[in-house]
């Protein structure tokens, strides 16, 4: 295979179009009702439901609005849940699993609806997902889960066995698999300038490169400490997932900041895109080490993301890492160079599970597991219907995380952890096909 990133940049291809917004210096005033830290799809969505109910509102971000991983993710709207339908039933039991895939739902539902009853240009696509089974075995479990999903949720899925798969994919990897068609995509980016945009006209006010250096609290107040001066506010939303720093010691021994990497290749033919992508579906994998792709919003580029690699810090050795991930799918594309390979943060919780909860006064919603695209938007609104004390604040996924033991914000522990998990995938590919 040869190498095909010397002329790559890091910036990512999102940004072409849609570059996170420019921070305006506006004063930052001493008081408001909330102060949201995290200018992404949580904190933005719980910026605009309180502003839009009439509190003054202050949204603080180290980076630029929008900059972490609500602009630098794949743009694939699963609500995903790293733990199966079927699985969840064993582990939690029947009800508890109904209700924790029917908010998946619901919340696929809700931001499709933000965006047609709010006009924002995003590029959306309701096409469905296509995921990958690596084995017999594992396609066997899809076929399983499918009924599973039909019988409780009627959510119309299907599995595919081998013989149809060059109706879903010019790749030969895979042994059948599963199709969800509640799935869709969009362009993240945009939807960042969107949400901003529905914050700001709401009264919002988003203060862009503009670090939260720690909160206090005071009596029924909270002293939220900033780059730029203090503000005591009455409410405190903590938006940062991923991002999380220092500032909130607790929250980061409880959520693993993983990073994950996207390549984007250069323009390929409309003949090769209808073989490799037929239905232009988003698309996955049953790998531990999970990949993702998709075609770009124009359909002329495939988008590709999964985990940095733990061997190398270097930019262009993980992006030949990622992009030799992409070959093995398709061996067609051993030849097409990348354009743009950049990472970003995705943030995990103990149990794998999307959380919600307030602790000592402060709102918190994180732990979205690489699936932010839905649950960020959907759980940032019910933390601020919860602040608001409005109907709607309630979910299935309450509650704190646990923190992790012997872990304070370096994960340490993920290198072996990846390991193993590349020895699993690599068993589950000599199974027979």
């Amino acid at each position: 295979m040869k190498e095909r990133t010397q002329n790559l940049t890091d910036v990512p291809y999102w940004w072409k179009v849609a570059p996170p917004p420019e921070s305006i210096r506006d004063p930052v005033a001493s008081t408001c009702d909330v102060a949201i830290v995290g200018a992404g799809y949580t904190g933005l969505s719980a910026a605009r439901t309180l502003a839009e109910a009439g509190l003054s509102v202050q949204v603080f971000d180290k980076q630029r609005v929008g900059e972490g991983a609500s602009s630098r993710n794949g743009g694939i709207l699963s609500g995903n849940l790293r733990i199966g339908f079927g699985a969840a039933i064993r582990r939690y039991g029947h009800e508890k699993a109904v209700a924790i895939y029917r908010e998946g739902i619901a919340a696929r539902e809700f931001l499709a609806a933000t965006i047609r009853d709010n006009g924002i240009d995003c590029d959306l696509q309701t096409n469905g997902r296509f995921t990958g089974a690596l084995n017999l075995e594992d396609f066997g479990a899809m076929q399983r889960e499918v009924d599973l999903l039909n019988t409780h949720l009627d959510l119309g899925a299907e599995a595919i066995p081998k013989p149809d798969l060059p109706d879903e994919t010019g790749s030969t990897a895979y042994s059948g698999g599963l199709l969800r068609h509640d799935i869709g995509m969009f362009h993240p980016a945009k939807f960042v300038r969107g949400l901003h945009s529905l914050a700001t006209k709401a009264g919002a006010i988003t203060h862009g490169e503009t670090a939260v250096d720690g909160i206090v609290r005071d009596g029924e107040k909270f002293t939220v400490s900033t780059a730029r001066g203090p503000v005591s506010a009455r409410h405190v939303v903590m938006a940062t997932n991923g991002y999380t720093d220092a500032s909130d010691r607790w929250l980061r021994r409880r959520i693993v900041p993983i990073t994950s990497r996207m390549v984007v290749t250069e323009e390929i033919s409309d003949n090769l895109m209808n073989h490799l992508l037929p239905k232009r579906r988003a698309m996955g994998e049953n790998r531990n080490l999970y990949r993702y792709y998709r075609p770009s919003p124009d359909g002329k580029r495939i988008m590709l993301g999964s985990r940095e690699p733990a061997f190398s810090r270097n930019p262009h050795i993980a992006a030949e890492h990622v992009r030799a991930g992409m070959v093995e799918i398709f061996p067609e594309l051993s030849d097409v160079a990348i354009t743009h390979s950049w990472n970003g943060y995705v943030a995990f919780s103990r149990d794998e599970l999307p959380r919600i909860f307030e602790r000592d006064g402060i709102h918190y919603a994180c732990a979205y597991c690489g699936s932010g695209t839905v649950w960020a938007h959907w759980l940032g609104t019910k933390v601020a219907l919860r602040i608001l004390e409005q109907k709607g604040g309630d979910s299935a996924f309450d509650g704190a995380p646990k923190a992790i033991p012997f872990f304070e914000g370096r994960p340490w522990f993920l290198p072996a952890a990846m390991a193993w998990n590349g020895v699993k995938d690599r068993q589950k590919s000599r199974k027979p096909r």
